[in-house]
């Protein structure tokens, strides 16, 4: 792929995107080569967990690709948004935990995609913002939707209508991302998380991200009757049976996603 790296090690897929030139930043190109990536590992048995980052020391993703942007119409506009909004999706109804490792500037697109993970940890020099307003536009790939649901809707509206930048202590403060570790130590941080998300019951990890996802946009009630049901399909598993004897015999369990 031209635009982002891959690589399998331990059951854990590291995704980096390698436009380093760009600060990383999304075009239509890099959208597809993430889709597929991720697409391609919901198939693949031996992949557990999932990281995406940026190359480089300065930038996780600085946003869209301005001159791709620069050309939009409304017509051109509609689809890149609904396409980005669509990548989105993808990384955050994966049944493989995704992970961003926030390694420095995520701004428009970069601070949607990390939204859309599940687990978001940052650099403790990264940035965040959604500063779409500057260009004269608003967030295309979910600014305005997921961040209301992360940070609540005051904080969105001062993200979205001020266009700042917020730093990663502010951004742990209001609930925007998980953790903060120091630059050298954010890639050791998040694949020592992975590591302990590859020991987990795969059916288990799918239906807890399908349960929250679904519960975030439903009734009380109804939630609670989803999760439920994908409690029943858990119990199910030959990973419950291998879980609870493995508690019962006091010894590890050997999650094998069946």
């Amino acid at each position: 792929m031209a635009n982002i790296l891959l690589n399998t090690n331990n059951h854990i897929l590291t995704l980096t995107i390698n436009r380093p030139e760009k600060l990383n930043a999304l075009n239509q190109e890099t959208l597809i080569e993430i889709e597929d990536a991720i697409s391609s590992a919901q198939n693949n048995n031996t992949i557990r967990a999932i990281i995406i980052t940026g190359s480089g020391e300065k930038s996780f993703i600085a946003g869209a690709d301005i001159s791709e942007l620069a050309q939009s119409n409304a017509v051109t506009g509609m689809k890149f948004a609904t396409y980005g909004q669509k990548v989105m999706s993808v990384i955050e109804h994966s049944c493989k935990p995704v992970i961003a490792a926030i390694n420095g500037f995520a701004l428009g697109g970069g601070c949607e995609l990390a939204m859309s993970c599940h687990i978001r940890v940052a650099s403790d020099n990264a940035m965040f913002g959604q500063p779409e307003i500057k260009l004269g536009v608003i967030p295309g790939f979910g600014g305005t939707q997921r961040l209301v649901r992360l940070i609540g809707k005051g904080r969105a509206l001062e993200m979205n209508l001020l266009g700042h930048m917020i730093d990663a202590k502010r951004a742990y403060e209001i609930g925007l991302v998980n953790q903060v570790v120091a630059p050298e130590e954010l890639m050791a941080s998040v694949e020592k998380m992975a590591k302990q998300l590859t020991y987990s019951a795969p059916v288990a990890l799918h239906c807890i991200i399908d349960s929250i996802n679904h519960g975030a946009e439903c009734s009380l009630a109804d939630g609670l009757d989803y999760e439920a049901k994908a409690f029943a399909v858990t119990c199910s598993t030959q990973d419950m049976k291998e879980g609870t004897s493995a508690f019962l015999e006091k010894r590890k369990a050997n999650f094998t996603g069946a």
